[in-house]
C-alpha cells in the first residue's frame, strides 16, 4: 500500500508539473502574441511618421526648386546671392517653426557645390566622389528623398532645377535625423538610428560617434540609459523576431533604407515601461475590432455579404464571407487572420460600415 501511495503521489506530481509547464508555456506564448501585435502597431505608427517626414521634405524641396530668385542666381553664376537667399530661408524656418536644423544646398550640373545655407566656404567642392546616391540623376531626373549617408546620416530631398526646358542644377533640402528622433521621443519612442559601419569611411563628422552592437549611432540625442541596457540584450533574438521584451522595455528593430531601397542600417525603437503601457492602452482604444460586440461583427459580415463598397478588396470580402459560413470549431485560424486584416481598417471605416448598414445612409464625422 505504501508503495502504491508513493506511486500515486509521484504520478500526481508529474501531472501537476506537466500542467504547470503547459500553463507557463501558453502564458508565455500568449504574451509573445500580444507583444507581436503591439510591435506591429508601433511599427505602423513609425512608418507613417517616417513617410510624413520624407513627404514633407520632398514637398519643400520641390517648392524651393521653383524659386525665381534662386534660378536667377544660378544662371548668373552668382554664388553669394544664392547663399544669401538660402541662408535667409533657413533662418526663417529656425525662427518661426520647430525645425531647427534645416539645411539647403545647391549643386551645379556636375554635382559641385554651388551654394549652401550654412556658409559658402565649400563652394566649388565636388560631391560626386562620396555621394553615390547622386549618380542616378545622370539618367533619371525625377526628384528623390530618403535617408542618405554622407558626412552625417540625414534626411535628404533632392530636386533638379529647371529653367524652361533646361536643367541648371539641383536643390537639396537636408534635415538631421535628430529632429525625427525628437519627434518620436514626444510620442514615447526612443530612437537609435543605427548606420552600418561600412559607411564610416565617407562620414568624417561621425568618426567619434558611439557604437551599439555592430552599428554607429547616427543621432546625437539618443537616450544614454537605454543605450546601456540595449548593449546587453540578445541581438540575435531581436533581429530574428523583430522585437524583444525584456525588463519591462520593448525593443523593436526595423530596416533602414536609403533612396535606392538599399539597406544602410537599422532603426531601433525602444519603448520604456511607461510607453509600453501607453501604447497598449492606445492600441486597445484604436483597434476598433477588439471593441466590437458579436452583434457588431455580425453586422460587418452581413454588409460584406451585401457587396458594400466599403471593403478595400475582394480578397478581404471573401475572407469575411468564409468566416461567416464556418462552424465555431473551424474558425480559429481564419478568425485570427480576419482580425489582423480588419485591424488595418480605420476606426471611421468600420464604424461607417455598421452605420451604413443600419441606417442606409453614410454618416461622416469623428467618433470619440
Amino acid at each position: 500500500m505504501k508503495h502504491l501511495s508513493k506511486l500515486y503521489i509521484l504520478i500526481v506530481f508529474i501531472v501537476l508539473l506537466a500542467l504547470s509547464i503547459s500553463i507557463i508555456f501558453f502564458l508565455k506564448e500568449s504574451q509573445n502574441d500580444r507583444f507581436q501585435e503591439l510591435s506591429r502597431y508601433v511599427i505602423d505608427d513609425f512608418q507613417k511618421s517616417l513617410a510624413y517626414e520624407n513627404s514633407n521634405l520632398l514637398s519643400f524641396s520641390l517648392a524651393l526648386s521653383e524659386d525665381g530668385a534662386l534660378k536667377n542666381a544660378i544662371t548668373s553664376d552668382n554664388e553669394q546671392e544664392a547663399y544669401e537667399i538660402l541662408s535667409a530661408i533657413a533662418k526663417r524656418f529656425k525662427d518661426y517653426t520647430h525645425i531647427k536644423t534645416l539645411r539647403i544646398q545647391i549643386f551645379d550640373n556636375d554635382f559641385f557645390i554651388f551654394a549652401q545655407s550654412w556658409g559658402n566656404t565649400s563652394a566649388g567642392m565636388p560631391m560626386w566622389w562620396f555621394r553615390n546616391d547622386l549618380d542616378r540623376f545622370k539618367y533619371d531626373k525625377r526628384p528623390k528623398v530618403g535617408v542618405e549617408t554622407g558626412r552625417r546620416l540625414t534626411f535628404k530631398a533632392t530636386t533638379p532645377i529647371q529653367n524652361g526646358n533646361k536643367y541648371i542644377g539641383y536643390l537639396e533640402v537636408i534635415k538631421f535625423i535628430d529632429e525625427f528622433a525628437k519627434k518620436l521621443h514626444q510620442q514615447g519612442i526612443e530612437l537609435f538610428a543605427l548606420m552600418d559601419t561600412k559607411y564610416l569611411k565617407d562620414s568624417p563628422l561621425m568618426q567619434d560617434f558611439p557604437f551599439l552592437n555592430r552599428y554607429v549611432i547616427a543621432n546625437k540625442n539618443f537616450n544614454k540609459k537605454l543605450k546601456f541596457k540595449a548593449d546587453f540584450i540578445d541581438w540575435i533574438e531581436l533581429e530574428s523576431m523583430g522585437y524583444l521584451y525584456k525588463n519591462k522595455i520593448l525593443y523593436i528593430i526595423q530596416p533602414m533604407y536609403n533612396g535606392k531601397r538599399e539597406e544602410i542600417g537599422k532603426y531601433l525603437l525602444v519603448l520604456p515601461s511607461q510607453s509600453v503601457k501607453y501604447y497598449k492602452e492606445r492600441y486597445q482604444n484604436i483597434s476598433i475590432l477588439t471593441r466590437l460586440s458579436d452583434e457588431d461583427i455580425y453586422e460587418v459580415v452581413k454588409l460584406w455579404e451585401n457587396s458594400s463598397e466599403n471593403y478595400r478588396s475582394r480578397e478581404d470580402r471573401n475572407l469575411i464571407d468564409w468566416l461567416s459560413k464556418l462552424n465555431q470549431e473551424d474558425k480559429t485560424d481564419l478568425e485570427k487572420e480576419a482580425r489582423y486584416m480588419l485591424q488595418k481598417y480605420s476606426k471611421d471605416e468600420l464604424i461607417d460600415i455598421i452605420i451604413e448598414h443600419k441606417h442606409k445612409t453614410k454618416k461622416i464625422g469623428v467618433v470619440e
